[in-house]
C-alpha cells in the first residue's frame, strides 16, 4: 500500500500532466498516421493551456484556502491541561542535502518551506513545563538513505535547546518509522509513555490538518488542531501569477485531495 500511495502521488504534479499531454502530442505527430498527428496536435496546445493556466494562483489558492479554514488556530487554549504537542513530519530537508557541517561538526540543520511545523513547539515547550513533545517522521522514500527524519529533528531541537530543558529525556519523544500520516498516528501511538486518551495539540500545516485530524481521530487520539504553515491566507490578488510558486500550489491542492480519497477508501480515516 506505501508503493501505491507513492505511485499514486505521482499525478498531483501539475508539471507531469503537461509532460504526459505533450509527450504523447509529440509521439502522435511524429510516428502516428494524419488523423492521429492531428490529435498529437491538439494535445500539444492542451499542454500548452495546462502549462499557462497552473501559474495563475487564485485558483489553486482558492482549493487550499477551503482546506486551510477547516480548522482555524484556536484561541485561548489553556495549554496546562494538555498533555503535549504531537509535530508531524515534513517540515526537514532529506537527509542528503544535510552536508555542510556547522560549528561544532554536525550537520546544519536544513529546514523546508513548511519549517512552521518545527519552529512553533519550541516556545510552547519552553513556556510550558506540563507539555511533553512527539515528533514523529521516518523516511517517507522509496529509496531510502538510512537516516531518519526524526534522527534530523533531535539534531534541530538540541540546536534550538530543547535536549536542555529539565527532565527533557522524560518529555521528548521521537517516532523514526513512520512513512505517512496513517503511520504517524498509528507508531506514534506504540511509543512507551504516551498516553492517546489525554489531551494532545496536534502541529502541521494548515492545508494537510483536515486529513491529519481524520486519520489521528480514527486512531484513537485525543487531539485539538494547533495548525500552522499557511499558504492561501483569507484571500488572493487576482493578479497573482508564477509558473513555479502557482505548480506547487496544485501539487499542494491534489495531494491532498487523493490522499483523503486514498484514505477513507482504505478506512484509515
Amino acid at each position: 500500500m506505501f508503493v501505491l500511495s507513492k505511485i499514486l502521488s505521482f499525478i498531483t504534479q501539475p508539471l507531469a500532466w503537461v509532460a504526459l499531454a505533450l509527450g504523447l502530442g509529440v509521439f502522435l505527430q511524429t510516428f502516428g498516421p494524419q488523423p492521429w498527428a492531428r490529435l498529437g496536435r491538439r494535445l500539444c496546445w492542451v499542454a500548452l493551456g495546462l502549462l499557462l493556466l497552473q501559474g495563475w494562483q487564485p485558483l489553486p489558492q482558492f482549493g487550499i484556502r477551503q482546506l486551510e479554514s477547516r480548522y482555524p488556530v484556536p484561541q485561548n487554549l489553556d495549554l496546562k491541561k494538555f498533555e503535549g504537542v504531537v509535530v508531524l513530519g515534513g517540515a526537514l530537508e532529506s537527509a542528503y542535502v544535510w552536508q555542510a557541517p556547522d560549528l561544532n561538526g554536525r550537520p546544519q540543520a536544513q529546514l523546508n518551506s513548511a519549517a512552521e511545523r518545527m519552529t512553533t513547539p519550541i516556545s510552547l515547550l519552553k513556556a510550558h513545563p506540563n507539555l511533553k513533545l512527539v515528533f514523529t517522521g521516518g523516511e517517507g522514500l522509496i529509496l531510502t538513505s538510512g537516516r531518519t527524519e526524526s534522527e534530523l529533528a533531535q539534531i534541530f531541537y538540541q540546536d534550538m535547546g530543547l535536549m536542555d530543558l529539565p527532565q527533557a529525556d522524560q518529555r521528548l519523544y521521537f517516532e523514526a518509522a513512520s512513512r505517512n500520516t496513517h503511520e504517524n498516528a498509528v507508531l506514534s501511538a506504540q511509543l512507551p509513555g504516551i498516553d492517546i486518551t489525554k489531551p494532545w495539540l496536534l502541529v502541521t500545516s494548515a492545508f494537510h490538518m483536515p486529513r491529519s485530524m481524520a486519520v489521528f481521530q480514527k486512531a484513537g487520539w485525543n487531539v485539538t488542531p494547533f495548525a500552522v504553515d499557511f499558504r492561501a491566507g483569507s484571500r488572493t490578488p487576482w493578479t497573482e501569477y508564477s509558473l513555479d510558486e502557482g505548480a506547487n500550489d496544485w501539487k499542494i491542492l491534489l495531494h491532498e485531495w487523493i490522499g483523503t480519497v486514498y484514505y477513507a477508501w482504505t478506512d484509515k480515516s
